[in-house]
């Protein structure tokens, strides 16, 4: 790379990237998302197990529909109900970002987004039930209003705790009652809001907040991520990120998660219904098939190229270092020590061999050729191979990996070989002069 040209890029994109790692929220949306993890883990578990491919092969229609039927409550009750976990979690980060109660500021944020929910079940060419919550408002079509809601929740409440208008009680309370009495009249001025805007939203101009943030700002902005431009714009910055030694996943996991997890959540909703998967990219989609390669930039293949055909010392003990991390996708020896970090003789292939892999993925998921991750929430350690396998329930997922992993390897290649001779010919020159000093 020109030195310019390098000198340039890191002026700019350092110190935005530093700006997006470091921001409070964004911090505090990937901390809510975290929080759901192992709720959504337990969930995909019950959803592969009730859809295994054999089983309709050892069990009758019959006691294959009960199964289903026994476990689907544990989808539902955790990633179907998704949005309550992370409006929950970021009323407590949030609150806690700012050294204010965090228990009281998720409880506050949660029943705010609920206030603004619509207790009522429209069944289409049937009487509106009353007094219920349909589930898709609590999961994916949800999402962005909790969000919205939850940061705007927990910035009311915590202004007003600083503020300092608070009931304080005696010193001999006990601290619990004295917690609570203190969180009143922040919880009241917070929750009062929200009343007021869903009274103006519902009786004035007939419609409730799910539907207008829905329409106005999740819809569009799912529409977009779902496509494979934007997918290719943040593969693209993830890898130029690293390249200067930022973290690029964590940075642009925090601007996408709200997008792909929501996508995520609409494939697993389709899937335990129909069987269809509607959206190609999804959170399974960025994560099995980038990262669950041996981690960002799919190094895996990397390290088995210089293990096989790259002569090197020092390559291969880089190598060696990084294949017990590298098969659970864990990749700092490789990006730190090849290194990728920096290293101008790597970069075309550190951008190109993961954006060509996404472009192949998506073609073969969009054309029908293998199936797209189904929503089912996959460990990022798991290894290559079973991770594709369980997140599409087909071995196709799997073998699409594979034919993945040859084409990185092959993109690799030449620029390995190229730093190979290099280091050749320096462990020979200091193989001379140690040589010629022992002499």
């Amino acid at each position: 790379m020109n030195q310019a040209l390098f000198e340039k890029l890191s002026k700019i994109l350092v110190p935005i990237a530093g700006k997006l790692n470091n921001s409070r929220y964004l911090q505090v949306l990937r901390d809510a998302f975290m929080l759901a993890f192992p709720l959504t883990i337990f969930g995909s578990i019950a959803v592969v197990i009730a859809n295994l491919p054999f089983l309709d092969k050892v069990m009758s229609e019959n006691s294959l529909n009960t199964l289903k039927e026994m476990l689907g409550v544990a989808p539902n009750a955790t990633m179907g109900v998704m949005t309550i976990f992370v409006v929950f979690g970021i009323g407590y980060y949030l609150s806690k970002s700012y050294e204010v109660e965090g228990v009281f500021g998720g409880a506050i944020a949660l029943a705010s987004f609920l206030l603004l929910t619509p207790f009522v079940l429209q069944v289409e060419g049937k009487e509106a039930v009353q007094g219920v919550i349909p589930l898709d408002r609590l999961g994916a079509k949800g999402m962005f209003l909790g969000m919205i809601t939850a940061f705007t929740a927990g910035e009311i409440y915590r202004k007003v705790v600083q503020k300092n208008i608070t009931i304080k009680m005696p010193a001999g309370v006990p601290p619990a009652v004295a917690k609570s009495f203190a969180a009143l009249i922040p919880a009241v001025v917070t929750l009062t809001f929200f009343l007021v805007v869903n009274i103006i939203v519902t009786q004035i101009f007939k419609t409730n907040m799910h539907d207008v943030i829905y329409n106005a700002v999740q819809a569009p902005l799912v529409g977009l991520g779902s496509g494979i431009i934007a997918t290719m714009i943040a593969i693209f910055v993830t890898q130029i990120l690293w390249f200067f030694g930022l973290h690029g996943q964590i940075i642009i996991n925090s601007v996408m998660d709200p997008i792909w997890n929501t996508l995520s959540l609409e494939n697993l909703n389709a899937y335990t219904k129909t069987g269809e998967v509607p959206h190609v990219v999804s959170k399974q989609f960025i994560e099995i098939y980038t990262v669950g390669m041996g981690g960002t930039g799919m190094t895996l293949a990397v390290i088995f190229a210089i293990l096989l055909f790259m002569k090197s010392k020092q390559m291969k003990q880089v190598a060696k270092l990084g294949l017990g991390p590298g098969i659970f996708n864990v990749n700092e020896p490789i990006i730190f020590g090849l290194p990728v970090v920096m290293n101008p003789l790597v970069i075309v292939p550190w951008i190109l061999a993961p954006m060509v892999v996404t472009l192949v993925t998506y073609l073969a998921m969009s054309s029908g050729l293998v199936p797209p991750p189904n929503g089912v929430a996959v460990p990022w350690t798991v290894p290559i191979f079973i991770n594709g396998i369980m997140a599409t329930n087909s071995l196709a997922g799997g073998l699409l990996q594979v034919v993945n992993f040859l084409i990185v390897l092959v993109i690799w290649f030449p620029f390995l070989k190229f730093i190979d001779r290099m280091n050749l010919q320096k462990e020979r020159e200091e193989g001379q002069d140690a040589a010629k000093s022992a002499s």
